[in-house]
């Protein structure tokens, strides 16, 4: 690999971006489960739930603040690293992250204070309103960041501006209700209630096993068991929307997650297991399951999945025709006004314009696409397939790590509804076990999501060649060093606030609803 300036920069962004993804579905899935817990609380008024509440809500706070420092610094990032990228398409890319922090972000971090410190200082009701403004503005800031993310995947209500020389917003409804960016939505928000489920599943395993707070564990245990069902069936589900909107808008990546180097006819099968070969161009000792991807990617008998072959075709194809549409848009630069532009370089634009995008993936090899040689074309198209092994073993580990979620759920719900928490010692084993598995799931998600939409920073408008600042590799070098060392501290700060919140486990509550203690004979009498 060679460690240019938009390798490092990739390299980056996506260790900033991996690490931060470490906290998020933990915040967004445990600020529903203190909702309901405190739900619970209020309703009944026993003091235990308000006791679960709490304690959920110190570990809930350790994991929020790492969060947001970790979020805050990959926002800086779009204008440090990624600068012709945030002038290129942020007039559509900024609004939807303006509106998270204007709308969520502040919103979150309000209520945040008021749940921590407004216990004893405000009414039941009124602080129950205060928990579930901090689950709303969580969730609702996932959503613009993914209504952001889900436009890079799918670029719709917007076009290109050849006056202004940058993509513009023409339908700001398109973008808000961006098919890709709703399923990435209800996809990523699943994952994190079913990670905070585990978490709270697992946790309230040790406790079990050790034999402490045995009533806190067990009711945690019956909550998070039964949401985190519901959370893992939904995660699947909207996963195989994903997937099917992924043939209609991102071939190239289904087709590298599935390793189909040549189109099969329809319907085509899917590949269970099997060895990429990006040299060879095939899939070595494939295991295929008929029909099940035609009805995965399609929804059909009848309709065919394009390979990676054939889309490497068309890809040249549309790099051949950007060219000319790079042409014409040179004639519009060169004139003085719009209306000095001649007729047809205007048309050939019109015609061509959505092709733009290919032919700058022909600056990785020339400054000028115009001048770039057939074996730089055929290069360039080239690189419009991903790494198939990596997008090919991220997506099998992260379905399988999904069923079994559904799976552990399920048990666990049986076992909470026969009221047997506890009676055998090796689910309880197991679910510790598995508490690292919805991170390991969500971060090959994301590796799946972003990696496989590598050579673009921008699907089909902007190659990630073209997006980058005007760094140097010392520079880049130098902060990446820098992010990792001060990560490496932070995340063991996390894990050591964390262990050590579980260790001391659910303290005792003071509220309104304990029973005050009885006063000493002595001081009786």
């Amino acid at each position: 690999m060679e460690f240019d300036i938009v390798t490092l920069s990739r390299l980056q962004f996506a260790l900033t971006a991996l690490y931060h993804f470490l906290f998020v579905p933990l915040t967004l899935g445990l600020s529903v489960l203190l909702a309901a817990m405190e739900t619970v609380y209020v309703m009944t008024g026993r003091p235990i739930w308000r006791q679960m509440t709490k304690f959920w809500g110190t570990l809930f706070g350790i994991n929020f603040v790492l969060g947001v420092a970790t979020g805050i610094v990959m926002e800086f990032q779009f204008g440090m690293n990624w600068s012709y990228y945030s002038h290129y398409v942020g007039d559509i890319f900024g609004a939807p992250l303006a509106i998270e922090a204007l709308m969520a972000f502040f919103l979150e971090a309000t209520f945040v204070g008021l749940f921590f410190f407004g216990w004893d200082k405000m009414s039941k009701v009124g602080h129950l309103f205060a928990t579930y403004a901090v689950a709303i503005g969580s969730n609702f800031s996932a959503l613009w960041i993914l209504i952001a993310n889900g436009w890079m995947q799918h670029p719709v209500g917007a076009e290109f501006n050849p006056d202004t020389m940058r993509m513009e917003v023409n339908d700001f409804f398109a973008v808000l209700f961006n098919p890709v960016a709703q399923t990435r939505f209800v996809h990523t928000v699943s994952a994190g209630y079913l990670t905070a489920s585990v978490f709270v599943l697992g946790v309230s395993a040790w406790y079990l096993l050790k034999g402490r707070h045995i009533a806190i564990a067990k009711r945690s245990m019956t909550i998070a068991a039964s949401f985190g069902l519901l959370a893992s069936i939904s995660a699947v589900v909207l996963g195989d929307e994903g997937g099917y909107l992924a043939s209609e808008h991102q071939k190239m990546k289904l087709a590298a997650i599935e390793g189909m180097w040549k189109t099969e006819p329809a319907p085509a099968s899917f590949t269970l297991i099997g060895i990429p070969d990006m040299e060879e161009r095939t899939t070595h000792y494939a295991v295929h399951i008929p029909w099940v991807m035609g009805l995965i990617g399609t929804r059909s008998l009848t309709t065919e999945i394009p390979g990676i072959e054939e889309l490497e075709a068309r890809a040249e194809t549309r790099i051949r025709n950007g060219i000319l549409a790079y042409d014409a848009l040179q004639a519009y630069r060169a004139a003085p006004s719009r209306e000095a532009v001649p007729a047809e370089a205007v048309e050939t634009f019109d015609r061509h314009g959505d092709d733009l995008g290919y032919a700058l993936l022909l600056k990785k090899y020339v400054e000028d696409p115009r001048e770039a040689t057939e074996a730089q074309i055929e290069a360039a198209a080239w690189d419009t397939v991903p790494h198939v092994p990596t997008l090919f073993w991220s997506f099998r580990i992260m379905v399988a790590i999904g069923f079994f979620n559904v799976a552990l759920m399920g048990y666990f719900v049986v076992l909470s509804a026969r009221r047997k928490l506890g009676a055998s010692r090796w689910p309880l084993k197991i679910a510790v076990a598995s508490l690292a598995l919805p991170w390991i799931a969500a971060e090959l998600g994301w590796i799946t999501a972003e990696f496989g939409r590598q050579p673009w920073a921008i699907e089909g408008v902007l190659p990630t060649v073209a997006a980058v600042s005007e760094l140097t590799v010392p520079t880049l070098w130098l902060t990446i060093i820098g992010f990792t060392l001060i990560y490496s501290v932070l995340i063991v700060i996390e894990v050591r606030l964390m262990l050590q919140s579980i260790r001391k486990g659910p303290q005792p509550d003071h509220g309104p609803d304990m029973p005050l203690a009885p006063k000493p004979l002595a001081a009786a009498e």
